[in-house]
Parts: structure tokens; sequence; C-alpha cells
């Protein structure tokens, strides 16, 4: 029987974007925490870390991101290697995610000034000290906007989840266009609450990079 696209079938899509929105935190965290260490890698003085960490990245941002979900995804249960839907989306989402935020906040390393590091040294800071306590607060303060730019396009990239069978966002709205027969309302539905999610997001990255920019 087809039904009408009314309240009942928004709240459905509501609740699909509360899976994207926990999906793109869960790829958002792990993929920092990876993404630090492929920064720390991409700025060491040891060149094989520095070419392990360039060629990690030309990897993940050379591939498109569904190949990497369907390698993960569908690749590695033929290494006898099974994994949970949501476990493998985060797998692949957080890979993704460390490449790219790896890069980002390499430039921001590398755009602290020299005499940062210098002064440090002077003072006979070792290179952890140097790093948590001077190189790294200005550093991701400088690539703040750029990482929040990034976090709105991996939100928007966790809609390829749907291809693999997760019930997020668009996979709710293609649910709901095949019942109501009316796509338009419903992925017009679908692209708002994308817009609702994202505009904040994007808001104050601009803002963020117009104070740094008055700073400077």
């Amino acid at each position: 029987m087809i039904r009408a696209f009314g309240f009942s079938e928004f709240l459905f899509i509501l609740d699909g974007a509360r899976w994207t929105v926990i999906l793109s935190l869960l790829a958002f965290v792990f993929g920092g925490c990876g993404g630090l260490l492929v920064a720390l890698a991409r700025t060491s003085r040891l060149r094989p870390l520095r070419i392990a960490a360039a060629i990690y990245i030309q990897i993940f941002q050379g591939t498109p991101l569904l190949i990497q979900l369907f390698f993960v995804y569908f690749g590695l249960p033929l290494l006898g290697l099974r994994l949970d839907v949501w476990v493998a989306l985060t797998i692949g989402l957080s890979l993704h995610a460390s490449a790219f935020l790896g890069e980002i906040w390499r430039g921001s390393i590398q755009a602290v000034p020299n005499g940062q590091s210098e002064a440090a040294r002077a003072l006979s800071l070792g290179y952890v000290s140097l790093m948590k306590d001077v190189i790294l607060p200005q550093a991701f303060r400088i690539g703040l906007p750029a990482t929040i730019g990034f976090l709105v396009n991996l939100i928007k990239g966790t809609a390829l989840a749907a291809l693999v069978g997760l019930t997020e966002l668009t996979r709710s709205g293609q649910l709901m266009s095949n019942i109501t027969f009316q796509p338009l309302q419903v992925y017009a539905a679908v692209g708002a609450v994308y817009f609702a999610i994202c505009l904040p997001l994007t808001w104050y990255a601009a803002r963020i990079e117009k104070r740094l920019h008055t700073g400077r």
C-alpha cells in the first residue's frame, strides 16, 4: 500500500540522521587519533616514517571512499576477518579520515614559526614536551577551520554507508521513497536534514577562520 509522505515518515528520516551523526563522530574521533600519528610521522626527522606516512596518505586520498569501504566490508571477510557493518564502516571511515586529517595537521604543524621550536630547544625541552606544550596547541588552532570543514565532508560521506546496508540518513530516505513513491519530497527532506546538520559547522568554521585572519 502506498503511503503519503507525512510527519511519521519524516520522523523515520530523523531517526536515520541519528545514526549518521553517531557514525560521523566515531569516524572523526578515531580518525583524529590516527591523523595525529600520521601528522607526527609526516613531520618526523626520521625519513622512513615520513615516507611511510606519505604513502599512506596518497593511498587514501588517491582512491574513492566507496572503494575503501567496500574493501573493508567485503574484502576483509575474504581474508577470514568478518566484521559487523558498524565496525567495518567505522574502520573504513576512520582510516579515510586519518589520512586527510593527518595532512591537514601536517600543514598546520609546519605553519608554526620555526622560532617557536628553536626557543623550546634552547630551554632544553624534549620532543614530547615540545610537541605537547608548544607546537600542537598552536597547530590545532591554525588547522581548526580546515578540520571542521573536513568534518562536514565526512558527515556527507557517510551517505555511502547506505550501500552496505546501514539505515542512516540517506538509506532512510531511500526506504521512504520506495514506500511513498514521492522521491522529490523525501529527498528534499533528506537534503534539509543534511543542511541543518552541516550549516552550523560550516558557519563556525568560517567564523573561526575570520578570527584567525583578524588575529594575524
